[in-house]
């Protein structure tokens, strides 16, 4: 109990743990009236995001935004699905989808409830640009909006968990990273900081319920972000 009391910051990542990523793109593809999958074309979007991390990573691509990253895999998307009739402006305004996504019904009171005790950031390999806009389009609370693009690193570099210590002046220690994603939290406690997992079942839809169980080293395992409201009073 004494290090969450010890505990400044709590950083959020964003795709699936603020954020239904998910269901606001299938009801975007649905809306454009393609005749396709959304739900398929939703996951495959989804899916190319690491693989196109990866490339950066590895040198095989230069320092590159997720927005770019998300056209780039939008591109092969429309080939793969021979989608033809899609204007310049609406593929734009398509990849743009990222930036205004709804947030879980219970995100934005307990960012809320958060922020009277906490400084509350994010952490997301989301360009700032992106985050800017989706916390306005959502009314997300944030104190700070910290990218992936600060650092010129992805996740699960240290440069990103260790960056936003550094920068909010407190130690790791100090730092709380809340996610829905196992891996994102043991990159996150490699570097000292504490963790909170989220369940988010319905991240990729009601056709692939994501296994939630619990990781015992995390230091709190919440429902939701409601819940994590009750477990950190």
């Amino acid at each position: 109990m004494q290090k969450l009391n010890d505990i400044k910051v709590l950083a959020f990542d964003i795709f699936g743990t603020v954020v239904d990523w998910h269901s606001s793109i299938v009801q975007e593809i649905d809306n454009l009236n393609l005749d396709i999958d959304s739900n398929q074309f939703a996951l495959d979007w989804r899916a190319g995001y690491r693989p196109a991390m990866d490339k950066v990573h590895s040198g095989h691509l230069p320092w590159t935004s997720i927005d770019d990253l998300h056209r780039l895999i939008l591109d092969e998307l429309l080939i793969q699905y021979h989608i033809s009739t899609l204007t310049e402006d609406q593929k734009t305004d398509l990849n743009l989808v990222w930036h205004r996504l709804t947030p879980w019904q219970d995100t934005v009171s307990a960012l809320e409830q958060l922020k009277e005790k906490y400084i509350i950031c994010t952490l997301s390999n989301g360009n700032i640009r992106l985050l800017v806009d989706m916390a306005k389009n959502a009314k997300l609370p944030w104190d700070y909006i910290f990218s992936a693009e600060n650092f010129k690193a992805y996740k699960p570099s240290s440069k990103t968990y260790l960056g936003v210590a550094e920068l909010l002046n407190v130690l790791p220690r100090q730092v709380m990273m809340v996610a829905a994603h196992h891996s994102d939290l043991e990159a996150a406690r490699s570097c000292g900081l504490l963790t909170a997992y989220i369940e988010r079942p319905f991240e990729y839809g009601l056709s692939q319920l994501k296994d939630i169980s619990p990781c015992v080293e995390n230091d709190l395992h919440a429902t939701d972000l409601l819940d994590l409201v009750n477990l950190l009073k």
